[in-house]
């Protein structure tokens, strides 16, 4: 059956209760964490707010599982869930290669 343009369709999702949330935070953290530590990223389609932010917390989530920098972002269809950049050490502490000082002779 067509619909007239401009209709949506008679799909709606029903928003997860905050118990949900909460297991689907618990149960994918350990599977995302997996996937990282094999592929280096996970991909998962999140095309609504909701499924964003569950998303992101499992991200905060997998990052303190694995003591490691983890970032997610999304782009409205789906979300990538990554490592991030080791924080660097502290400035002057070490000098960077090429970039020593030079004296005047």
């Amino acid at each position: 059956m067509t619909q007239p343009l401009g209709a949506q369709s008679g799909y709606q999702r029903t928003p997860l209760g905050a118990e949900e949330k909460a297991r689907g935070e618990a149960n994918f953290a350990p599977y995302v964490a997996e996937a990282l530590v094999a592929k280096g990223r996970f991909r998962v389609a999140a095309d609504t707010p909701e499924m964003v932010e569950l998303f992101q917390k499992v991200a905060r989530r997998v990052g303190d599982m694995l003591r490691r920098p983890v970032i997610s972002y999304a782009n409205g269809r789906e979300i990538v869930i990554t490592f991030g950049q080791e924080a660097p050490g502290p400035i002057g502490r070490e000098p960077r290669a090429g970039l020593q000082a030079r004296r005047p002779e």
